[in-house]
């Protein structure tokens, strides 16, 4: 009789990679790894096994999650993990010292300065299940799966808006309303913007060097051609504690959250948006640390790249990145909180009215399809113009639990790229408003020192905007005279 013949070992099944996902993989540096890094905190004590029950019924859900990224010659491309590992994607973690809010952002700091193992599907979570008399969760995803808006909301589809789950009770599909581009301005759009973002890295860096054929390039493609060519011609940001040589550890650290009806009410006495406020309270708490650590801040104003939703929210869960990036202009140099107030409200409402984000998202594309060398010297390009990146995700305003574990608090960090080594995050959830700092060790050691200013920062905001007469603009002196003593 003759033996069986071995079975062949299946092969793994591939897919492309789209062009900006593969742009976001290519990211990847020493000093700074293509991680969003998530902590979520619970009132409850959760345990491993429950945890992975929820992690396999909905996050594996996504097919995506047992696939790794593979670089080929012709590029890159999605393979099925075969060696698939829950155990090692999902594992429980003690906390060390005392277990507190300082010893978790250390750990938290740890994960963020670690790269993940490119031999593996590029996520994992950590659970430690003492915290604070109940738990918290540390999650790690690559750039590459999806851009943060995504990737909250596929985290908060593993919650529900019950303690025990129930059928309807899950978030999968209540997506949030956030500000995007309008769809008229996506839809038929986006194939020429990449093709225009393809003809810019076409003319190299000369274009960068030689201000005429930005004019050229400008009569072709038009108001977008212009937008484009406008962000790069942008000085570099001023040097600054903010910029400087990266290593290779992160510091993360949270403020305690404010309350979001207070925020919302400066928002209405001074006619500008919450992000506005949270924007330039920010500001505020970075002037501060700057000042302190003997900064001269006279007129300065840094840039931080802001993400901007390209995508209906409610195809959040297709994953990927759809995203674009603007400028944001944060006025560390203005002394007077309103009048700090008053010109990022006027940067973000340009913003809103300019094509800033959707020529980034082309950019991204045209970057996923060239050589890495031709990559990287454009993305430090880009990197010198913005001292830090800043996100603001809008989160659900009512209880939410995990495994029959009430979601307390939460926070998410985007990575920076190329040499910006700072990353500023704020998120809403349950009537509350969380502040946190990632940054690169060499920049800022402290960040608890900058996060640790955030309230106080807006105090200053809510007592000018709720008992001052804004009918006449104040000046610095006068709008320090009005603090009360010690603000």
């Amino acid at each position: 009789m003759a033996a069986a013949k071995p079975r062949r070992p299946r092969r793994a099944r591939r897919e492309p990679m789209s062009r900006v996902d593969t742009a976001w993989l290519r990211m990847e540096r020493p000093t700074n790894p293509m991680m969003i890094t998530g902590v979520l905190m619970f009132a409850e004590p959760m345990s491993l096994a429950a945890l992975k029950r929820v992690v396999r019924q909905r996050f594996l859900a996504y097919a995506r999650f047992r696939q790794k990224p593979v670089q080929t010659p012709t590029g890159a491309v999605w393979e099925e993990d075969t060696h698939f590992d829950l155990d090692w994607h999902v594992q429980a973690a003690p906390l060390p010292g005392r277990g507190d809010k300082r010893a978790l952002e250390r750990f938290v700091s740890r994960l963020a300065s670690t790269p993940l193992d490119p031999a593996r599907p590029l996520w994992q979570f950590h659970l430690i299940e003492g915290y604070r008399g109940g738990s918290a969760l540390v999650a790690r995803i690559h750039h590459c799966y999806a851009d943060g808006i995504a990737l909250v909301q596929v985290l908060l589809s593993l919650t529900d808006t019950t303690r025990r789950p129930a059928r309807g009770s899950d978030l999968a599909r209540a997506w949030l309303k956030h500000e995007a581009a309008p769809v008229a301005r996506r839809v038929g759009a986006l194939d020429r913007y990449m093709a225009l973002g393809g003809k810019v890295l076409e003319q190299g860096m000369a274009m960068y060097r030689d201000p005429t054929l930005a004019a050229v390039l400008a009569r072709e493609g038009g108001a977008i051609a212009y937008e484009l060519l406008s962000a790069i011609a942008l000085p570099d940001d001023p040097p600054s504690l903010l910029r400087g040589s990266l290593g290779t550890r992160k510091r993360v650290a949270w403020a305690e959250p404010l309350d979001l009806e207070a925020v919302k009410a400066v928002g209405r006495a001074c006619d500008c948006t919450v992000n506005d406020v949270l924007m330039a309270t920010a500001a505020g708490a970075l002037r501060e640390y700057m000042r302190e650590r003997g900064e001269t801040l006279d007129g300065m104003t840094v840039r931080a790249t802001v993400p901007v939703n390209l995508r209906p929210l409610e195809h959040a869960r297709k994953l990927g990145n759809h995203f674009g990036l603007v400028f944001l202009e944060l006025p560390v140099g203005e002394g007077n909180p309103l009048r700090r107030l008053e010109l990022v409200a006027e940067c973000m409402r340009q913003l809103k009215g300019s094509r800033q984000a959707i020529v980034a998202y082309g950019l991204l594309a045209a970057l996923g399809m060239t050589p890495p060398p031709v990559q990287s010297l454009a993305l430090e390009m880009f990197s010198r113009k913005a001292s830090m990146v800043a996100t603001n995700v809008p989160g659900p305003q009512q209880p939410l639990y995990l495994a029959g574990c009430e979601l307390r608090e939460m926070m998410f960090w985007v990575p920076q790229t190329g040499s910006i080594g700072i990353g500023v995050s704020i998120m809403s959830y349950n009537g509350r408003v969380h502040f946190g700092l990632i940054a690169d060790a060499r920049l800022i050691p402290d960040p608890d020192s900058v996060t640790g200013r955030f309230a106080a920062e807006f105090d200053k905001l809510l007592y000018l905007a709720l008992m001052g007469d804004w009918s006449h603009p104040l000046d610095s002196v006068a709008a320090d005279a009005l603090l009360p003593t010690g603000g």
